[in-house]
């Protein structure tokens, strides 16, 4: 396969970066390949356990590589304000808001939040409201959202954004997923001295699609799953590919998103076609107020 893969990283010695969700996956092998370019690099996962096995891992394949471990629970706004305070006095050149949960049963977070919602998105915006001074305080900083292309089937339902009224689990999870297109562009407007980005991995082999039927107590569907993942899906490691292009490539452009070259699905990173409502200014400027007023996070914009 041609095009851009990891071997294409520039070298990132005396950057700084933040992986949500580092200990598996999309997130571990982000993780993975910004410290084997020189990066310092936290792994910033729910799990101390699985986190640390992550580090160990990394330790293992990158003897030389800067690696700590911070805990953080997207779920959890303590958590969320904790994990930041802990960051505050060093520079931070690279966010990447890769933790999520997918297509879960009904679930709230520790303040309430549908879970989908609250981790996929609403944890993420606290998370970069409160590291903003640390990524200003960066010579040329990057956010890069997360997303999926379950965000074309996404609607942002103002009207009940927590799905109090009606629970669908794909629909709850779509809507989080146009969340993450739609913030990326209204912080790269708000805060424009960030470059904020969106990537997607396409279908890559993770735990994502086991989590929720293994949360039912489906075994049939959660061994279908895996199935899946083992025959038709990429691997984690080229499903990161999109994200770390984001991360390090030269020439990201403000509020784009990268995803999988072949119809969106698997192959080299590139800029990809969105949900053309995560480009309305008033779903912005509106999931925006939401945001801030739930979480309590407010950002400091000249917008």
């Amino acid at each position: 396969m041609g095009g851009w893969s990891a071997a294409d990283i520039p070298g990132l010695s005396g950057r700084r970066a933040i992986v949500t969700g580092a200990n598996s996956g999309i997130g571990y092998h982000a993780a993975l390949e910004l410290a084997r370019h020189g990066a310092s690099v936290v792994l910033a996962c729910r799990s101390a356990e699985r986190g640390q096995a992550a580090h160990d891992r990394i330790r293992a394949a990158v003897p030389a590589a800067d690696v700590e471990l911070g805990i953080l629970d997207l779920a959890d706004l303590s958590s969320v304000r904790e994990f930041a305070a802990r960051q505050e006095g060093r520079p931070l050149d690279v966010l990447v808001n890769n933790a999520g949960v997918m297509a879960l049963p009904k679930r709230a977070t520790a303040d309430g939040f549908e879970m989908q919602f609250g981790t996929n998105h609403l944890g993420h915006f606290a998370l970069t409201g409160l590291l903003l001074p640390a990524l200003r305080s960066a010579e040329a900083p990057r956010v890069v959202n997360v997303t999926s292309g379950f965000a074309w089937a996404g609607k942002l339902n103002f009207g009940d954004l927590q799905s109090a009224r009606k629970y669908r689990k794909w629909t709850a999870y779509a809507q989080s997923k146009l969340a993450n297109l739609v913030f990326t562009r209204e912080l790269g407007r708000r805060v424009p001295e960030i470059t904020a980005v969106a990537a997607h991995p396409g279908f890559a082999a993770t735990n994502l699609q086991q989590t929720g039927p293994r949360m039912e107590g489906s075994r049939a569907q959660e061994r279908l799953m895996g199935a899946v993942n083992a025959v038709v899906a990429q691997s984690a490691a080229a499903g990161a590919l999109p994200t770390l292009y984001a991360a390090t490539a030269p020439g990201v452009e403000q509020g784009a998103c990268y995803g999988p070259r072949l119809a969106q699905y698997r192959g080299a990173p590139t800029k990809v076609v969105v949900n053309p409502a995560a480009k309305r200014p008033e779903l912005g400027a509106r999931l925006w107020e939401v945001s801030e007023s739930l979480t309590g996070v407010a950002y400091e914009t000249s917008v």
